[in-house]
């Protein structure tokens, strides 16, 4: 990626747009303590993010909320007091595999309960990996509407990269809207005749929820954390979810000024992209570059996308996949009117989670606080025409089961893509993971076919990654180990896919969950339990 350097953390804005190019130079500081501590004050607040002011959600009345910076090894005891006041929370700390601290996981009805206005939950949870992550709201739209931060994660003292760069700058980037989170989402819960995408037209979207670390001399790229063999890139495509740590090689005409560009690239929407400078400071960041800027490139542009994720290969030394999986789930994504309201559905089943959080009630055996049923764990796949909008008969339901692995199970998953409910529409979705790491086993073209496809999976070097994409009428197959004690949710990183249902959920090894704090499970039916048992911690 060639661009050029002095950046001294200046990036001009040239024009103000609706999108937004965030830099996070507020940190949460680094000190020498290994346990480091945090208050985060969650609240509404009025602010001009786009040159439109406008009600957003924050912390500690800041926009992103702040950098937390540590070293692997630390732990992170973060306090966090909704001061919402009508409605709950939870924070996830996207790609930290709370291993042993399913709990601290941060998703609402699944790890843990929401965190009523007033109430105060700490986060308490052991950084094991070096990266660049973020965390962000896992309760309704509140991610829409603000809540996210960047969290970067150092090697400890004496540990270097493998690779050398000067500096380093921390750039989040975020789409932005004019309707709040809370319009946002009764367009998606409402009935089908007042049913509303977020991307409606008079609105906006950028589709890129990520952050991103830009260094300088080389060029190396780690991916969601974990690093991958070098490759050249002029561009990059980031999808919802996706964390990535980039080296810049600054050897341009200093006595100049480049383009940076960032635009969405979502099916069926018109909007500028975001521009800015990147400036040597030898001259004014005031003078336009004498080229146009970069062209986007249009969405429809799948051989590119596809191009450029089967470039990311893993670097040498890192552990590779099991040869053989000992289960596969095979998840069918589509979309269905159910009893009247638009749903995104998993193998005819849409998620909508309980009352009463997974953890405790698998942890607490109460048999009827969920559906115990398993799930489908495929679909008729000889059978199913993934080109065609949903049959009639698909009998797709609202649903909360979930899938239980056995412990240290090594699993398969392959996403298959299809058409929407629409005729001769099939988008990109972005899976994010919590509680692991997977490899990224292959991507292909059309149905997934068992014994034919399995040929085409890479086992020699795939990435790993907590996020993947599947591409329009194609699959995505991925191979992890479920050795993570605790109920982890699956699903897509597209916040209007998610609460309309495009999700599952996994268990395993919940007998092994020690230490669970009272005060994350004070809801539902868990509440009642602990009432009757009267402990601190389960």
């Amino acid at each position: 990626m060639k661009t050029m350097e002095g950046f001294n953390g200046l990036f001009t804005i040239v024009w103000c747009v609706w999108m937004c190019i965030i830099l996070c130079h507020s940190s949460l500081g680094v000190d020498a303590a290994r346990v480091r501590e945090y208050d985060f004050h969650v609240g509404y607040f009025y602010k001009s993010v786009d040159c439109v002011q406008g009600a957003i959600i924050g912390i500690n009345g800041q926009f992103p909320g702040p950098t937390i910076r540590a070293e692997v090894g630390d732990t992170i005891d973060v306090a966090v007091t909704n001061k919402l006041y009508t409605e709950g929370t939870v924070i996830h700390w996207h790609g930290i595999r709370q291993y042993g601290t399913p709990w601290a996981d941060g998703t609402a009805s699944i790890s843990q309960c929401p965190i009523n206005p007033g109430e105060t939950f700490h986060y308490r949870f052991k950084l094991e990996d070096a990266g660049t992550f973020f965390y962000h709201g896992h309760y309704g739209m509140q991610r829409a509407g603000g809540l996210f931060g960047s969290i970067i994660v150092d090697l400890p003292e004496g540990q270097k990269e493998p690779f050398h760069y000067d500096d380093e700058i921390n750039l989040m980037l975020n789409d932005w809207w004019h309707k709040s989170a809370s319009e946002q989402e009764l367009g998606l819960i409402s009935k089908l005749e007042s049913f509303r995408w977020v991307y409606e037209p008079q609105t906006y979207r950028l589709r890129i929820t990520s952050s991103t670390s830009f260094v300088s001399l080389n060029l190396a790229i780690a991916v969601d954390g974990h690093y991958v063999e070098p490759f050249t890139v002029d561009k990059l495509d980031i999808y919802s979810g996706d964390t990535y740590s980039v080296l810049l090689n600054t050897d341009q005409n200093p006595n100049q000024n480049y383009w940076v560009t960032v635009g969405h690239r979502e099916y069926n929407v018109s909007t500028t992209q975001a521009l800015t400078l990147l400036n040597y400071n030898i001259i004014s960041a005031s003078i336009l570059p004498s080229v146009p800027p970069p062209v986007i490139p249009p969405y429809h542009d799948y051989v590119q996308r596809k191009a450029f994720v089967k470039k990311i290969v893993a670097l040498e030394g890192t552990p590779q996949p099991p040869e053989y999986s000992q289960r596969r789930v095979l998840l069918l994504n589509t979309q269905d009117v159910i009893n009247g309201y638009m749903r995104m559905v998993i193998n005819n089943m849409s998620l909508s989670l309980p009352g009463t959080p997974y953890l405790g009630a698998i942890k607490f055996g109460i048999t009827d606080a969920f559906d115990w049923r398993a799930p489908p764990e495929s679909f008729p796949a000889e059978d199913y025409n993934i080109y065609a909008p949903p049959p009639r008969n698909l009998d797709a339901f609202i649903g909360n089961r979930v899938y239980k692995f056995e412990f240290n199970q090594v699993v398969d998953v392959i996403l298959q893509n299809a058409n929407g409910f629409a005729k001769n529409t099939s988008i990109i979705h972005p899976w994010h993971l919590h509680g692991h790491d997977f490899w990224v086993l292959g991507y292909g073209e059309g149905k997934f076919k068992d014994g034919d496809d399995e040929k085409l999976f890479n086992l020699k070097n795939p990435p790993l990654r907590n996020s993947v994409v599947v591409f329009p009428y194609g699959w995505t197959a991925l191979r992890f180990r479920a050795n993570n004690p605790g109920v982890w949710s699956f699903h897509c990183h597209m916040e209007p896919h998610f609460v309309t249902g495009m999700g599952v959920v996994f268990a395993e090894g919940v007998e092994y969950v020690k230490g669970i704090p009272a005060e994350a499970l004070n809801c539902g039916q868990t509440r009642d339990y602990m009432l009757l048992n009267k402990k601190t911690h389960y």
